[in-house]
């Protein structure tokens, strides 16, 4: 029977990935569970639980090879495979997203870009030309995008991802600020702004209450 991996995990994976590969990139070979909890915040304990869900990587002694350990995490990650993406919505937060985002390195390719702007439509982003969301249908049918970025109005989200989904989207990154559920072969990540300002608001609140 597959063991199931908790989200808590996989949530933690990214940033294993991500600084291993600063480590990586500033010439350390190995490291121990302990060294990289110093340097990340996280029990020992929880790193060696963490890794063993997938078999472990490190040797008793020796500690975890840097580089090894960053592949293997970036093959659990799927980064290996890049998907193809597409996003809906050339606005300004559509646009700096894709502009300032390196898809390739994250396991995705960004193929297609659309808007309902006539004044969008025909201009660049990224070296891709904006599309007019009438001819999304026939582009996934054609090129099937595993994934699309939606940076629509919250009015429209939930109309636009069932449109999606009818025409084969099976992934979801929703930065349009009302939520997408998901369900048995979408997957789903939904981002939130303005939850990690009242996350922040909190721990100035408690930490710096006096001072401000």
């Amino acid at each position: 029977m597959e063991r199931k991996v908790s989200e808590s995990v996989i949530n933690r994976l990214p940033r294993y990935y991500r600084y291993l590969n600063e480590l990586s990139k500033s010439g350390i070979e190995r490291i121990s569970s302990k060294e990289l909890s110093q340097k990340m915040g996280v029990t020992a304990s929880q790193i060696r639980q963490d890794l063993n869900c997938f078999g472990g990587f490190g040797q008793q002694g020796y500690g975890y090879n840097v580089k090894l350990l960053q592949e293997e995490i970036g093959k659990i990650l799927g980064l290996n495979t890049p998907k193809t993406a597409i996003l809906v919505g050339a606005g300004n937060l559509g646009r700096a997203f894709a502009i300032n985002t390196s898809f390739e390195p994250r396991g995705f390719k960004l193929i297609g870009i659309f808007d309902i702007d006539k004044n969008k439509v025909g201009t660049t982003v990224k070296n891709i030309t904006i599309m007019d969301y009438s001819e999304i249908k026939d582009f996934i049918e054609k090129n099937k995008p595993v994934m699309a970025i939606l940076a629509v109005p919250r009015t429209h989200v939930r109309e636009v991802a069932n449109e999606l989904i009818d025409y084969g989207i099976k992934a979801f990154l929703n930065f349009s600020y009302a939520e997408i559920s998901q369900t048995d072969g979408i997957s789903v990540e939904n981002i939130h702004f303005s939850d990690s300002l009242m996350r922040l608001s909190y721990k100035i609140k408690e930490n710096y209450s006096k001072d401000i």
